[in-house]
């Protein structure tokens, strides 16, 4: 085993901003550090864009959104995993049986799955 294959192998490789992996969702993020206001924002793209009011100074925005999402999501923050991105706009997270979906995300997967009500 190499030493960055546990990175690359949690990595998930998903054709959209998010995806079920089991009980976690996989979110592919475009950061918006020292923002107004900490907000889930649209879609671009790939990436779901989330603004947050801290500064991007040693990886304390990252940080900061992680505490964010987990109240959104209503989770501990233990349960968010950040895959890769800890010092870069642009982040994969991973998050344990998340037990509140922010609308854009459930709007979404509510499309791709056409068994969910």
């Amino acid at each position: 085993m190499h030493v960055g294959d546990s990175v690359a192998r949690k990595e998930s490789k998903i054709n959209s901003f998010c995806a079920w992996d089991g009980e976690t969702l996989v979110l592919n993020i475009l950061g918006t550090p020292s923002a107004k206001l900490d907000a889930i924002g649209k879609v671009k793209g790939n990436q779901l864009k989330v603004s947050v009011t801290a500064t991007p100074v040693a990886g304390r925005a990252t940080d900061h959104m992680v505490r964010f999402l987990a109240k959104e999501f209503g989770v501990a923050s233990k349960d968010i995993e950040v895959v890769f991105g800890r010092f870069n706009v642009n982040k994969q997270l991973r998050i344990k049986s998340p037990r509140n979906l922010p609308s854009v995300i459930s709007k979404y997967l509510s499309q791709e799955d056409p068994n969910a009500q």
